[in-house]
């Protein structure tokens, strides 16, 4: 049994051994992203200018809108048809 023990508690030690990652940006895009996320969410930076749209702005975005509604989605979408997608990594 005190081997059962053991294992049991050794189990229950194993997450307090691991390392978190470390608080902060760990990169400068990372950082700079952060601290636009953190002016859009302070809101003290805003426009003093409110932003509207006009009306006819407005309803182009409606017919935008609506208009997408109009094709069909498909019940399944094939890999490889409409091109290839370079992922950037250099390949």
């Amino acid at each position: 049994m005190k081997p059962t023990t053991l294992c049991c508690l050794g189990l229950l030690a194993l997450p307090f051994t691991s390392h978190a990652i470390d608080a902060g940006p760990a990169s400068p895009q990372q950082q700079e992203t952060e601290g636009w996320l953190q002016l859009q969410s302070r809101n003290t930076f805003a426009s003093d200018k409110p932003q509207t749209a006009s009306a006819t702005e407005r309803e182009l975005a409606m017919q935008r809108w609506l208009k997408s509604f109009q094709h069909e989605i498909p019940a399944f979408f094939d890999q490889y048809e409409g091109g290839k997608v370079n992922s950037g990594a250099g390949e």
